[in-house]
């Protein structure tokens, strides 16, 4: 257990409500939790009319939890704040010294935020220090206001703030070119494009995720000192499986979960290239 956390209100709703919001704020980076599980739990009808029973895990989760992809409402509030964090950034990059003179810089209204790889296309700006958010439609078309209001500032771990006077407050993680999002059990990739720059992002290959949780490959180039384990052979977590020398150094391979192993593909005295096959279990 790593914590415990209560809220408390006049009805069992305004409860709910509340440790959603603290869930949502609850960061929590290094290790494994469940807080997106949880988060979710909080919009769940059931759990919030309280028709609960020592079942209820599994008769609304038989296939255990997973993440959804954002729809509707919680999509546009996603890519509302990811398009004002991506703003925060711009505005910040443009206060770097030594930057040319002589020209006024115009930022491009118009951007479209992936969510994952859905689009979302909107308009935004800042006005008297808010910013201002309009979803496009699909014929180009712009729709009502929204207006975001945050103190957040680059570094900080959590979005918190209100759009349309309502409070928010999502978890923010750097990644490569973009942010990940995490709010009220969705947790999704996020980026902000400008239209030329969506335009060629849609023309880029998606890579094809490889399944890998069978598979022991090498870590790193390197020699194969060893062998542990032999075919058909039963380990448990935390069992050496190999050892690969690189660099003058020996790294123990070892087991991640419980499981069998089907077959051995690398021997000792073999030099192997990163993620190399070393065996595979059953």
């Amino acid at each position: 257990m790593i914590a415990k956390l209560v809220t408390h209100a006049p009805s069992r709703a305004a409860a709910i409500d509340a440790h959603a919001t603290a869930l949502d704020t609850f960061y929590i980076d290094g290790i494994r939790h469940n807080i997106p599980f949880l988060s979710a739990l909080m919009l769940h009808p059931r759990w919030r009319e309280g028709k609960l029973s020592t079942g209820f895990i599994a008769e609304e989760f038989p296939k255990g939890f997973a993440l959804r992809s954002p729809e509707g409402e919680v999509a546009r509030r996603l890519a509302a704040v990811a398009a004002a964090i991506d703003h925060v950034l711009g505005e910040r990059k443009r206060q770097i010294s030594g930057q040319l003179t002589g020209r006024p810089v115009q930022r491009e209204r118009r951007r479209t935020v992936w969510l994952d790889r859905g689009e979302i296309a909107l308009d935004i700006a800042r006005d008297d220090g808010r910013i201002t958010v309009r979803f496009a439609a699909a014929d180009g078309t712009l729709g009502n206001p929204h207006v975001l209001l945050s103190s957040w500032k680059p570094g900080d771990p959590v979005w918190q703030g209100t759009i349309d006077g309502h409070s928010i407050a999502m978890q923010v993680r750097p990644t490569a070119n973009g942010i990940r999002l995490s709010h009220q059990g969705y947790e999704v990739a996020a980026h902000v494009f400008t239209e030329s720059e969506a335009g060629a992002a849609r023309l880029m290959p998606v890579g094809a995720k490889t399944d890998s949780g069978k598979k022991l490959l090498c870590p790193m180039p390197g020699l194969v000192v060893s062998i542990a384990v032999s075919e058909g052979q039963d380990v448990k977590a935390g069992e050496t499986l190999a050892v690969v020398e690189a660099m003058k150094m020996q790294n123990v391979l070892r087991a991640e979960r419980d499981g069998t192993v089907k077959k051995i593909h690398a021997v000792p005295g073999a030099t192997l290239a990163v993620d190399a096959l070393i065996l595979e279990f059953a």
